[in-house]
């Protein structure tokens, strides 16, 4: 196909653009493209809906040889129009036929455009666009954009995931002998890659088909104290060697458990792949949690070895964690905890005395590794669903649940995520805002599987330098990769935060920010492409401890457009479906619960304990089956969506929803709510929750909307009416509280920040709801507990 265009006129209510296109139904376009493409996919009908109010008016004429027909023609076109970088690119099309012959035919395409803020300069030079002509090439396919690519992979989940092994590398010392059995269900959780053994350690430390330098940095160790320290790939190789052979002599094996009390250092990462080289479990918890949060966790698992910080680094200040540690030891002895290993991470005395004085065998980091046998590093190779890690569910309403994931389902996703949603490479630099006790560590972590360098920052984000504390260290360390939480971004907005034109601050490096823990307001995207280089991929990603990866991930080869998650994740079969019946929802746009109806590797092994099994099934699995078309049981998220476009899985996130809002019979989540707080009243309203209250007596839910105002605003009459007027206008009258008071207390969160909205909800719907330490402030739950007593 061959393409000419004329220059267009300045920015109008209409563009116009001549076109002339010759095309040959053989040969591939001058962008690569082969014109042989699923029209189904690239050509739809002005529906009116969800779409923005410009316009552009494209003028085309073509000659071609018949057999052709006008679906296929006018897919070409917009696939050309896509790929010539238009400033325009048509989401939907209204078709005039001005002429039409044997031989040639005239039309005026009328294109009308949602939203973009970003595109990818040139997506044919992506590993995801590399990872297609891959799949096309093998398979004699001629899938053209990420729509084809995406179901392809769904429709096709062995051969697709056979495919992503050898596209992002996976070493491994025996072959697989099958990646999946026919027509495998979900639950019982197949294995994929039955028969392979592996190292998940090995695979980060020595990534495949990749030459790293062993005198290159692969990680940055960093505080708001500062300085940074580097590690290189050699000094990381020899620390894991080193502190595995120390847990061998200690006796540690395979499906031990090791669990840190740790920051985000690289000694964290160390000893975490040192229990991976041997065989051994690893779970992580933030030293910022309290002792009964801990014991939660880890008394539920019994840890063999503990790695703890003497201390941590948060907003200006050194604080000991000695006193905590030592309380855990105490109770974790009778669990089967046998060697304490303490990381002198900040100047406090690291109290080893008095751990010492409770029976267990101490020692300290530096010793321990410099002690150890020289030997070499070995890794254990082990079965693909071996387990690896153990994460925790928020546990705001009973004991947190121990999610055990497997070593191959976490190493295939995350390489999947990193190299072909992320294009990470070893030039990359990644700097994830997180604690060890997130998901989002060990996900960070494993871009080292890519050979990208990491950054690892434990403290405040607002510290030394107020809010751009966190793009100062950006421009420094000449970060690409820069991941953090959505209320980390609005607050910048709410501040009228712009790194970006502040002197001394060079974010040229800046290739993605990546947003997750809770919905990014629309107002926020627009923010961040004001006060961040236009060029970043702005990635709103969803996902969770769950599946220890993401559903709704970034995209190369697709627009960011405001609001939404840019796709789902390749391989993952998600759906939004009728939150009681589990059908596919009448209209696709509509939102519904989030499903996911094909297996895919990182599927948790199952829950730590006695009835694991059972508690896995019940947390996922006994909520839909037989839905969408597929026999048996589907994976049940638990979040409230709507898919904008089901072609790329792209998401709408409206919240949990066993949180869904349903005033009347009308379903909404609360970060509609949330959204207008933080457009109309961020300088009001500093936070807020938005629950459904039904009590036993009640003839139908209330929507209660509690806020805390802004240091200096008070809570009044006038406010409320405000918020209501506003939220009558900008979504509904449907949508307005029945109540909206002041949070006395605060808003409860979860130690990670997370708004505990169900707990909130139970509680003011006359549940007897039992928390635990998992609360970060269980004062604000007492004062909705006091409230809903009154009200």
């Amino acid at each position: 196909m061959r393409c000419s265009r004329s220059h267009p006129h300045p920015r109008t209510p209409v563009q116009q653009t001549a076109w002339c296109c010759v095309l040959n139904p053989f040969a591939e376009s001058a962008c690569g493209i082969h014109p042989r493409i699923a029209t189904a996919q690239l050509l739809s009908l002005h529906s009116g809906r969800n779409l923005d109010s410009g316009a552009a008016a494209h003028n085309f004429e073509i000659n071609f040889s018949p057999p052709l027909n006008l679906s296929f023609i006018v897919a070409v076109i917009l696939n050309g129009l896509a790929s010539s970088r238009a400033p325009t690119v048509p989401s939907s099309l209204i078709v005039s036929i001005i002429s039409n012959s044997s031989n040639s035919l005239s039309m005026t395409i009328t294109s009308v455009t949602r939203n973009e803020l970003w595109r990818h300069p040139d997506p044919t030079s992506t590993p995801m666009w590399a990872f297609l002509l891959q799949v096309n090439s093998k398979y004699g396919l001629e899938l053209a954009d990420y729509p084809g690519l995406y179901k392809w992979s769904v429709e096709n989940v062995a051969e697709f995931w056979e495919e992503v092994w050898h596209s992002v590398g996976i070493t491994a010392s025996k072959p697989f002998d099958k990646v999946l059995p026919f027509n495998a269900p979900m639950y019982p959780r197949p294995d994929f890659f039955s028969g392979t053994r592996l190292n998940f350690a090995e695979n980060l430390l020595f990534p495949a088909n990749i030459a790293v330098d062993p005198t290159s940095v692969a990680a940055i160790t960093t505080t708001e104290l500062g300085p940074s320290v580097s590690t290189t790939w050699a000094e990381l190789r020899d620390a894991v060697r080193r502190c595995a052979a120390g847990l061998r002599a200690h006796g540690v094996k395979p499906n031990d458990i090791v669990a840190g009390f740790v920051s985000n250092h690289v000694q964290a990462i160390i000893a975490a792949l040192a229990a991976a080289s041997v065989g051994a479990i690893w779970t992580g918890i933030s030293p910022d949690n309290g002792v009964s949060a801990v014991l939660d966790r880890l008394a539920q698992i019994g840890p063999k070895v503990l790695f703890a910080d003497n201390g941590t680094v948060y907003n200006g200040k050194e604080w000991s964690s000695t006193d905590k540690t030592e309380d855990i030891v105490k109770a974790l002895m009778s669990e089967g905890l046998e060697l304490v290993i303490v990381i002198n991470n900040v100047a406090c005395d690291l109290a080893i005395d008095g751990l010492r004085a409770t029976g267990v065998a101490v020692d300290e980091y530096e010793s321990f590794l410099q002690g150890s046998p020289d030997e070499p590093l070995k890794f254990e190779q082990l079965p693909p669903s071996h387990p690896l890690y153990i994460l925790y569910s928020s546990g705001t309403t009973g004991l947190p649940k121990a999610i055990v994931h497997t070593a191959l389902g976490t190493l295939i996703q995350h390489k999947k995520e990193h190299a072909l949603h992320g294009s990470l490479t070893a030039k990359s630099r990644m700097l994830y805002y997180t604690t060890t006790s997130w998901m989002m560590w060990h996900w960070s972590v494993s871009a080292l599987a890519v050979g990208a360098t990491l950054v690892l920052y434990s403290g405040s984000p607002f510290k030394p330098h107020g809010h751009l504390s966190l793009p100062r260290l950006l421009s420094d360390l000449r970060v690409t990769h820069f991941g953090t939480s959505a209320a980390y971004l609005t607050a910048l907005e709410a501040n009228a935060v712009y790194p970006v034109n502040e002197p001394g601050i060079d974010l040229s490096a800046l290739e993605a920010i990546y947003s997750t823990a809770s919905p990014l307001p629309p107002s926020t995207f627009s923010f961040v492409y004001k006060a961040f280089p236009s060029k970043v991929n702005l990635a709103s990603i969803t996902g969770g401890t769950d599946i220890i990866s993401l559903f709704g991930a970034p995209c190369p080869l697709l627009p960011v457009r405001v609001g939404e998650i840019q796709c789902a994740g390749l391989g993952m079969a998600i759906r939004a479906v009728d939150s009681l019946s589990g059908d596919l929802l009448p209209d696709p746009t509509h939102p519904g619960d989030l499903i996911c109806v094909a297996p895919f590797p990182c599927q948790p092994l199952t829950f730590f304990g006695p009835g694991g099994d059972a508690k896995y099934k019940a947390a996922y699995f006994e909520r839909f089956a037989d839905v969408c078309g597929v026999k048996g049981a589907v994976w049940h998220h638990g979040d409230f969506v709507k898919i904008p476009n089901p072609a790329t899985g792209s998401l709408v996130m409206l919240g949990r929803s066993d949180g869904v809002l349903k005033p009347a019979g009308v379903r909404f989540g609360s970060a509609e709510i949330y959204n207008i707080l933080t457009r109309f009243f961020a300088a009001e309203v500093e936070d807020a929750v938005c629950v459904g209250r039904r009590r036993a007596t009640d003839a139908d839910e209330t929507v209660c909307l509690f806020v805390v105002p802004v240091a200096g605003h008070a809570f009044d009459d006038e406010l409320r009416a405000k918020i209501k007027s506003i939220i009558r206008r900008e979504l509904s009258p449907r949508h307005v509280p029945g109540v909206i008071e002041e949070a006395g207390g605060g808003i409860p969160k979860t130690g990670n920040g997370k708004k505990i909205e169900v707990a909130v909800k139970q509680i003011l719907s006359g549940m007897d709801v039992k928390t635990n330490a998992s609360v970060a402030n269980p004062e604000a739950l007492q004062w909705f507990r006091a409230w809903a007593e009154t009200h």
